[in-house]
């Protein structure tokens, strides 16, 4: 069954975390039926899990979904907190900013995931064509039929779901590719790097306000590991710690956690405090960091993944919330380009979105070089003073990769050849620079 203008689907939406939950919106706005199952409990009713990240970065590809369906001034006026620039931490505990756009001052903003994931969720209430159905777990799944089975978690009761379309946004462990890796010609690699991550908390200040100087991205780099800080709506701030597993595995008492702290954070400490580093450090582990590249996203007109079921990416960039949401943004304006006919919608999605999602995954990796240890280095800085001088001067023609992935809905991967044009002009330019010094000494010795 497909569907025109008279002819609305059946839409099973598998995960009702941030992507399932916006695709359900866009869908509902189109008049299409959709039933959105989530294997966890409702989390508007549950507590913050520990150990999955708070808060989130926003920027322009998911302020446009959002704006999609009528919520980008709830999450960016109401909610988010600005973050203008990165605050680099130095060992001796002094700072100094890098503004993420000098020239038009844009910014990035800080967001709670339950928070967004609860607006979404209870926008979803508006549309009587919208069921939710909590602590169901897929089980089975026929894609070619557009069949599902899940299992209620909390009843153990066995369900049977026929859909028109299944469309899987489960996150990297989805359930929904799982069955596609079965299916001939489906590509799929997985890469966990040699670096996890631990979370700990920066509390409100005595007066309930921020420690430090809440508009900015707070970075602590320290060469093969760093830390960063991202602001809350309470005042306090969300630390990761990001580093390789051994070095979290030599940490393993309170006096070898305090020793490493003062010699590599020592600013932190009376921010977190000493007990509070203790206990926030010791009662968890370490957490795995996976990226995950596969295509096709789709099996004929029958499923589709999308978010990071398709596409995980590790978080250097700020882009993986982005990047599913702006594939919501994508499937509407298919959806609106092919009249709701799924065979074209799901072929041309896989078609246009894999190289985007590849240059996006690229592009996380090496930021987490960038940001623990290039920041620091005079080079890296020189060509962000030079990039900024020519994006002033050149504004249309010389965009800088940050600026162009975190700023604009440029494609991922035109972001990346329009870096690799930049490089070549100044591969050029110096060398032609070197040129000419050498024919003037060569001259002036005349």
């Amino acid at each position: 069954m497909t569907a025109n203008g008279n002819n609305k689907l059946n839409v099973a939406v598998v995960g009702g975390g941030l992507v399932g939950s916006l695709e359900a919106l866009y869908l509902a706005q189109r008049g299409h039926r959709v039933s959105l199952y989530e294997y966890r409990e409702d989390i508007r009713k549950t507590p913050q899990v520990r150990g999955r990240s708070i808060n989130l970065a926003l920027s322009v590809r998911g302020r446009q979904a959002l704006k999609g369906v009528g919520l980008e001034d709830q999450m960016v006026h109401e909610h988010g907190i600005p973050m203008r620039a990165r605050m680099i931490h130095r060992l001796d505990g002094s700072t100094y900013s890098m503004p993420y756009d000098a020239r038009t001052n844009q910014c990035i903003y800080s967001v709670g995931r339950n928070y967004l994931n609860g607006l979404l969720l209870k926008e979803s209430e508006k549309y009587d064509n919208v069921q939710k159905f909590f602590n169901y777990k897929l089980i089975q799944t026929n894609l070619k039929n557009g069949s599902l089975t899940f299992t209620n978690t909390a009843t153990r009761e066995t369900v049977e779901v026929n859909a028109d379309l299944i469309i899987g946004a489960d996150g990297a462990f989805s359930a929904v590719r799982k069955e596609m890796m079965k299916q001939p010609l489906f590509n799929f690699s997985q890469e966990y790097i040699e670096h996890g991550y631990l979370e700990l908390c920066i509390p409100p200040g005595s007066d309930d306000g921020f420690q430090m100087p809440p508009n900015y991205l707070h970075i602590w780099p320290r060469g093969q590991f760093m830390m960063i800080a991202l602001p809350n709506q309470d005042c306090s701030w969300t630390v990761t710690l990001f580093m390789p597993f051994k070095n979290f595995k030599n940490i393993n008492s309170e006096e070898v956690l305090i020793e490493f702290f003062e010699k590599y954070f020592p600013d932190s400490i009376p921010l977190i405090g000493k007990k509070k580093l203790i206990e926030d450090f010791f009662a968890g582990s370490p957490s795995p960091l996976v990226s995950v590249k596969c295509r096709p996203y789709h099996v004929k007109d029958k499923a589709l993944i999308i978010g990071d079921a398709a596409h995980a990416v590790v978080p250097f960039y700020g882009q993986g919330m982005n990047a599913g949401f702006e594939d919501c943004t994508l499937l509407d304006q298919l959806f609106k380009k092919h009249n709701d006919h799924l065979a074209s919608i799901l072929e041309e999605f896989s078609t246009m979105r894999w190289r985007d999602t590849f240059a996006i995954s690229d592009l996380a990796m090496y930021n987490y070089i960038e940001m623990r240890d290039l920041v620091n280095r005079p080079s890296y800085k020189l060509r962000k003073a030079l990039d900024d001088f020519l994006f002033w001067l050149m504004p249309d023609t010389w965009v800088p990769l940050y600026n162009s992935v975190t700023f604009t809905s440029m494609p991922y991967n035109q972001c990346v050849k329009n870096r690799t044009w930049q490089n070549k002009v100044l591969t050029v330019v110096i060398l032609f620079v070197c040129l000419l010094v050498f024919l003037f000494l060569i001259y002036t010795r005349k």
